[in-house]
């Protein structure tokens, strides 16, 4: 097999939006998981094949790219949305009071 054809098998070829079937897949799958309570972990492992920790660094660069913005704007948007009300609640917890 040459370099270039083992490159290929490896990463998957982009989508008209810009993004490859994996991130295309990790936004769909979102997409349907927010509205369902469940063993979200275990459904990462099984449909991607990894860890839950990975699956989330993975999602969160996605969201921000341009490219998963013009694929699925209102998911992505609210995805952001989510983040940064967590980091908020995160950086309230971790911040001095100044009592």
């Amino acid at each position: 097999m040459h370099v270039a054809e083992a490159a290929d098998h490896r990463i998957p070829a982009p989508d008209a939006s810009g993004l490859t079937d994996r991130e295309a897949a990790i936004l769909a799958f979102e997409r349907q998981w927010w509205r369902h309570a469940g063993a979200k972990e275990q459904a990462i492992r099984e449909e991607f094949g990894l860890s839950a920790a990975r699956y989330y660094q993975l999602l969160g660069a996605l969201i921000d790219r341009p490219e998963a913005l013009k694929h699925d704007p209102m998911l992505v948007k609210r995805l952001l949305r989510l983040r940064e009300t967590r980091l908020a609640a995160r950086r309230s917890r971790t911040l001095p009071s100044g009592d």
